[in-house]
This record gives structure tokens, sequence and C-alpha cells, in this order.
């Protein structure tokens, strides 16, 4: 009895040992493939990069299992760069930007056997392939909440009789301004969250939007930055990928102009330690957490993945130490507000677009037709997840 016993125990103990050998085979075979449209230098690839390196340790993936593509221009040679990682070995490749999209699907109808997840795309569910995905945060919510952290500050400056008739309009609107990359929805989306937040404090806002068409150019960046200030705006904020308007902001406050601003992607203090208020970041870990875990279980990913402030994916950067009192309780309701549901970021209440609000709405991009809104509020980023919202509402105007 006792030898059978013992049989039965190493033979269970063998067992055990193959097929946690088995599980580390798999693990050490995966391999990762990354297609950043800059490199480290700017703050959207940093935060990629960044959330990439803590998921692989989350789930205990190995460096030498990722392969680094940068600075990959979004051309053909996302596509070559994609054939290259497939060549070498990769049975999932990311690409960061939404340039990347359209060669990425290419290389996924032409690899079946490999997953493609394009960042922040919006074709993958039409596109009907099963090895092609997207992924995106609900960056609308923090930039709502940096636009409360704007608010708080502009109210602090009107209290104090710190707002100079040259910040007004001719409707009595105090202006404030907003670097864009391109007039795509995600920054449409983005901006009008900054500017409801911002209004959610003080309602007599209107806000100037200028677009450096580049994701990435801290010269056109920070001349369009220039460009708003010289026009009265008092407060900046962005959708570009550099520090080049917080540094304009930095040195025009220091040569007298009262103007602040609120950043994107990465903490801006080090480069405007006085203008900057905070920045709207993501944090892209929870995705690629989610992903390579399924990546090792070998289980789907879904083509479709949007998360934000209740899962920790978007958040706001430190508090500047020129932020009105009382900001940091003010974001704790908001953000508190955000996660249980009692606020919509896009409450159709809230804005109007020719003086009316709406109360139904199709996106231009890409949804066949479905309805946006649901009970007075537009619904960002569920039927998809990258934004569609492309409503440009009164009170922001497009200079470009």
């Amino acid at each position: 009895m006792k030898k059978v016993t013992a049989l039965l125990l190493a033979l269970i103990l063998c067992l055990s040992l193959s097929a946690c050998g088995g599980t580390k085979g798999k693990n050490a075979d995966l391999k990762i493939g990354v297609i950043l449209v800059h490199d480290e230098n700017t703050g959207y690839d940093l935060s990629h990069i960044n959330g990439i390196k803590k998921a692989a340790a989350n789930v205990g993936i190995k460096e030498d299992q990722i392969i680094w593509k940068y600075s990959i221009s979004e051309d053909e040679n996302c596509f070559d760069a994609a054939t290259d990682l497939v060549e070498q070995g990769c049975k999932y490749i990311i690409s960061d930007s939404y340039g990347h999209q359209s060669y990425m699907q290419q290389a996924a109808e032409e690899n079946p056997n490999v997953t493609f997840i394009a960042m922040t795309g919006d074709t993958a569910a039409a596109s009907g392939l099963k090895n092609f995905k997207n992924a995106f945060c609900n960056t609308y919510e923090a930039r709502y909440v940096s636009g409360v952290v704007a608010g708080m500050k502009l109210k602090q400056l009107v209290d104090e009789g710190k707002v100079a008739d040259k910040n007004y309009d001719e409707d009595g609107n105090i202006k404030i301004g907003y670097v864009g990359a391109f007039p795509y929805a995600e920054v449409v989306s983005g901006y009008t969250a900054f500017y409801l937040g911002v209004k959610s404090i003080v309602d007599n806002v209107s806000m100037d939007v200028t677009y450096t068409n580049s994701w990435y150019s801290p010269t056109a960046e920070a001349e369009a930055a220039n460009a708003l200030i010289s026009d009265g705006s008092i407060i900046i904020s962005q959708h570009s990928d550099s520090s080049g308007a917080p540094s304009a902001c930095e040195a025009a406050l220091a040569a007298g102009t009262t103007v602040y601003c609120v950043g994107y992607n990465v903490d801006m203090l080090s480069v405007a330690p006085n203008a900057a208020l905070t920045s709207a970041l993501n944090d892209w870990s929870v995705y690629y957490t989610y992903a390579m875990n399924c990546m090792l279980k070998g289980e789907d990913i879904a083509t479709d993945w949007a998360r934000g402030y209740s899962e920790g994916a978007n958040m706001i950067s430190a508090l500047g130490a020129s932020c009105a009192p009382g900001t940091k309780e003010k974001v704790e309701a908001v953000e508190a507000a955000i996660k249980d549901g009692s606020l919509k970021v896009f409450d159709c209440s809230t804005f109007t677009v020719g003086g009316e609000h709406l109360t139904s709405y199709t996106s231009s991009w890409g949804l066949n037709g479905a309805e946006t809104i649901k009970d007075g509020v537009f619904e960002e980023s569920v039927i998809r997840s990258a934004p569609y919202f492309d409503i440009r509402i009164d009170g922001i105007t497009e200079l470009n």
C-alpha cells in the first residue's frame, strides 16, 4: 500500500512539474513587437513605453521578449516594421499611433496567425478580422477633471481682479486656448471635455483651438501657444506631445503675462513650475496588463477595449503650486462623481449646438449610423473604444 501511495505521489509531482514547465515554456516563447511613432522623448510614446514595461513586469514577461521599433512613421514604414516583427517570431504586435492603423490592418490581413493591436484606432470591429484589435483609455474623463483644475484657477484670477480686458471676448467671455494636433474626433472629444470642465466652474468662458497638424512639434506647439496668449487666452491646454506649449506659458508668465497651462501625457512641472497646473494622464499599463494576461492564457483579446477613472486607466498629475486653494478637494469630489456615475462628462444639458441642446446625434467617425445619445448623455467610447465625439459645440472656435 505504501508503495502504491508513493508511486501516486511521485506521479502527481511529475505531472505538476510538467504542467508548470509547460506554462513557463509558453511564457518564455512569447514574443511581443511594439511599433512607436516616436520614442521616449515624447510624452505620449513614453507613457506607452512605461505602460508596456509595467504590464510586462506585472505578468512576468521579460524585457528580452519585447522587440521595440522606434520612430516609425505613419506610412508604409509601419507595414514594413510589422512584417519584420512577424519574421522575428512575434505573435502579438502593438502600434501606438492612430496613423499606423491602416498598415496594421493590412499586416493583420496577411498574417492571420498573428494578433495586431492598433492603439487609439477605430476600424477593428468594422474590419471583421479576428486578429485585429483596438484599445483606448477614457481620456475625456481626465480632460474634464483637468478642466476643473483650470476652472478653479480661473475663478481665483477673477476673484482677485487679475483678468484683464484683453482676456475677454466681445461677448464678455473669458478667453482660454487649446493647442491641438489634428481635427480628429479624439482631439475634439478631449478639448470639449476640458472646456466643459472649466465651464463647470466659470460659466462665461470661450475657447479658441489651433492645430499644429503634427503629433509632436515643440516649435509649432510653442508658436501656437504664443499666438493664443497674444490674443488674450489666460489658460492654455493641449492635445500635443511635447512641452512646447507649457514652456511658452512659463516664459510668458515670467515676462509678466498672466497665463497658466494644463498639459498632457506627462507632468509638466519640470518645464513650467509656475505656469503648469496639472496634466491629463493615461495609465496604459491597465490595458497592457489585461492584454498580456490574455496572451499568456491563450485567450482572445477584446476587439474594442476602453476603461477610465474607475479602473485607474485615467488620472491627472500632481497639482502645481499655482493651483487655486480648494482645488484638491474639488478634484476629489469630481473624480468620485465620475467613478460612481453621477457625473457624465458629455451631459447634453451642459452644452448647446447652435443654441440648442442635442437629443439625438450620429457621429461621422465610422459608427454606421448608430445613435450616440442616450437619456440625454452622449455616450463616448461605449459603442467603440476610440473617441467619436466630433460635435463642435457653442463657445469653442477652431481657428484653422
